[in-house]
Order: structure tokens, then C-alpha cells, then sequence
């Protein structure tokens, strides 16, 4: 692995637009990312292993749960803050991202928002602090685009509840110490239920054989009559509604995320396009070449302000879920483009393991899918300007 020499590009001073807090939150986490997470991701991509180490690390620079109120566990920070944190980190992996982003906006964020006042106090400073680990589970080996058709479902036993079915493609689930599950009662209404570890029945299988985010643990929920306790529902909200509420926490920081990843990608391409010497003369000396890195840095520029302006709006509570889909959609899309276009830059040095491009690229097929695909988040928009739904 080559020292990591990054500098953020910041073609348009949107350093200017930071607070000092956000500028601080913000360097505190791209030093954990030089020191803790380039020495070692391309070994842990490699051998198809998550790094469990770096949970603590985690926690440290709040990157699990930013939002959620200081009496809580949280850091009680700004979105923009959240956003910041998911960039610097996806910078260096973004199957590390996954994980904080599982944690903070599909673990934290539901049961801080849905949850009751002693749902919170038992789990979120433990999660805050990484003591605890979380997953989501939505997706189903049956409905992925099409999460109200899930089919995993729960019982009034009158004590409790009994949970059967199954999830798939978990982020965090093979060591998680909980999940928050989303099911049908009897009527048809999807719920939220917490479910711990050592629940009889259930199991998380871990998913081999991936290609992407291979630093990163996914896996399955199984869920053979599950016997969850009454209290562990959460009451706040119901329908499908209420983990799609998480989905637009969690997307949001897929936006700040991906652009990470492009400006990883970006900056080692500019800085071997001024190393590289052919035909007696450094490569960033062509036109074509210069014509990537100026594609590359105006996009990323436009992802970063469409990225802010959406932290704003977030901030004032006005972000909507039409505007969280098209920067996630985008951002993810400019990002994966220019992993392309830079591996392209550094010729075959692009797929060794001593740059970080071609992993970025695999892991980017993984983030234009999950969370809501490319495909569904156009017509998530196009619903939005036209107001007819084409999914439906």
C-alpha cells in the first residue's frame, strides 16, 4: 500500500461556506482515515475480511450516531457534520462507511425516532460508544425495490411476539448485537422490532463470494419463531413509511459518502498523471488526460454543492425524500464514473491493490444498488416533478 498523500480537492472554497466546528469535525475524521484506515483496507479487501478493530476508532470521532443528542451517547452535531464524517470515511473505504451509516441512520436514528424513552436510554449511548452493534433489516430475498411486499411477519402470543422469515444483503449483520427488523402483523402493517443477539431462533448467516465492499460484513437475518419481547416494538411509527424514514437518513449520507470516494480517486489520478512520463513528457500533459481531471474535478464540484445545499435543508428540517433520491443518485453515479475514468488514467497499474481505485469501483457497484437502485431513483424524481408514479 503507497503512504496516503490525499489532499481534498476544493475547486470552489467551499471551505468558506464550514463553520469552524464543521471544519474541525471534518479533520478529525480524515486523520483517523490516514492513520487508522489506508494502512490496512487493501489487506482487509483483499482477504475478504472486515476489520473489527477500527469499531472503537469509530465511535471516537462520532461517527455513530453525530446526530443524535449528547444525552443520548450522541455528538449532537449538524447534518452537515453527519455529511462531512461519511465523506471523509468513504474516502477511505466504503464498506467502513456502510458500517457507521447502518449504525447511525438505521440503528440509532429509528429507535431515537420511533422508539420509546427507554428504548433510548438502553441502547443508544451503547451504540454511540460501539459497545453495541447494530443492522437494518428491510430486504428481503424476494423484495428489494419492493419492500412492502415483504413477507416476514410476527404473531400476538400475548407475552410476546413470534417473528419468522428472512432478510438478505445485511450490512453489519454477521457481528451485530441487535437488529432493528421491519414485519407484517396480522393485519398487514409493517412494524419495527428490535431483535438481540441471543434471541432462540435467531441467526446471520454471513454472505461469501462478493466482489464488492469485501472489507465489509454482510450477511442474512434468519428468523425461525423468534420470540421478541412486547417492549422491543418500536411504537413511534408504522407503515412502510417508517424504515423508509431511516432509507432517507441513510441515503443522505451515501451522498456526502460517495463523494469521498470520487475525490480519492481523483486525487490519485491527478497526482500519477503528473508522475507518469510517456513519450518524454508527464501524462498530465495531454489533452486527454487533462480532460478527465477537468471532468472529474467539475463534478465532484457540483456533487459537493448539491451535497451542502441538501445539508441545509436538512438542517432546517426541510429536506425532502424526492431531493435526498437525486443526490444520492447522482453523487454515486458521478463518483463510480470517475473510479472508471481514473483507473483509466493509471492504465494497468489501476487494478493492483497498491492504488485504491479499482477498489472504490467494485464497492461503487455496490452503492449504486443498494439503498434504493440508480433505476428507482430516477423514478423516484421523476414521480416527484411529474406526479405520476412509473413503479407502481
Amino acid at each position: 500500500m503507497r503512504p496516503d498523500l490525499f489532499e481534498a480537492p476544493d475547486y470552489y472554497n467551499l471551505d468558506d461556506l464550514l463553520s469552524e466546528e464543521h471544519k474541525l469535525v471534518r479533520d478529525a475524521a480524515r486523520q483517523w482515515v490516514k492513520r487508522d484506515i489506508s494502512p490496512i483496507i487493501e489487506e482487509y479487501a483483499q482477504k475478504a475480511e472486515f476489520p473489527k478493530q477500527i469499531l472503537n476508532g469509530l465511535s471516537e470521532i462520532g461517527a455513530f450516531g453525530p446526530y443524535i443528542p449528547e444525552e443520548y451517547g450522541g455528538a449532537g452535531l449538524d447534518q452537515i457534520s453527519y455529511g462531512l464524517i461519511m465523506q471523509e470515511i468513504e474516502r477511505g473505504d466504503s464498506g467502513v462507511r456502510s458500517t457507521a451509516s447502518v449504525q447511525s441512520s438505521l440503528v440509532m436514528y429509528p429507535i431515537f425516532s420511533y422508539g420509546t424513552e427507554e428504548q433510548r436510554k438502553k441502547y443508544l449511548p451503547k451504540l454511540a460508544a460501539g459497545e453495541l452493534m447494530g443492522c437494518f433489516g428491510l430486504t428481503e430475498p424476494d423484495h428489494g425495490s419492493n419492500p412492502g411486499g415483504m413477507t416476514t411477519n410476527f404473531k400476538d402470543k400475548g407475552d410476546h411476539y413470534l417473528l419468522n422469515g428472512a432478510k438478505l444483503w445485511i450490512s453489519n449483520s454477521p457481528f451485530a448485537d441487535l437488529a432493528v427488523v421491519w414485519a407484517k402483523n396480522e393485519e398487514g402493517r409493517i412494524h419495527g422490532l428490535i431483535v438481540e443477539r441471543d434471541m432462540e431462533g435467531f441467526s446471520t448467516p454471513e454472505t461469501h463470494n462478493k466482489w464488492s465492499l469485501r472489507a465489509s460484513a454482510t450477511g442474512e437475518l434468519i428468523f425461525d419463531n423468534v420470540k421478541v419481547p412486547k417492549e422491543n416494538l418500536l411504537p413511534g411509527k408504522n407503515g412502510l413509511g417508517a424504515p423508509l424514514g431511516c432509507l432517507d437518513s441513510a441515503r443522505y449520507g451515501i451522498a456526502w459518502g460517495a463523494i469521498g470516494a470520487a475525490m480519492d480517486c481523483y486525487d490519485t489520478a491527478l497526482r500519477y498523471a503528473k508522475e507518469r512520463v510517456q513519450f518524454g513528457k508527464p501524462i498530465a500533459s495531454f489533452q486527454l488526460q487533462q480532460k478527465k481531471l477537468a471532468e472529474m474535478i467539475t463534478e465532484i464540484t457540483k456533487a459537493q454543492l448539491l451535497a451542502f445545499r441538501l445539508g441545509q435543508l436538512k438542517n432546517e428540517g426541510k429536506a425532502t425524500t424526492a431531493q435526498i433520491s437525486m443526490a444520492k443518485r447522482n453523487n454515486v453515479d458521478m463518483a463510480i464514473t470517475i473510479a472508471r475514468e481514473a483507473r483509466q488514467i493509471l492504465g494497468g497499474m489501476g487494478i493492483t491493490g497498491e492504488y485504491s481505485i479499482m477498489r472504490h469501483m467494485m464497492n461503487l457497484e455496490s452503492v449504486i444498488t443498494y439503498e434504493g437502485t440508480h433505476d428507482i431513483h430516477l423514478l423516484i424524481t421523476g414521480a416527484d416533478v411529474t406526479g405520476i408514479p412509473a413503479f407502481q
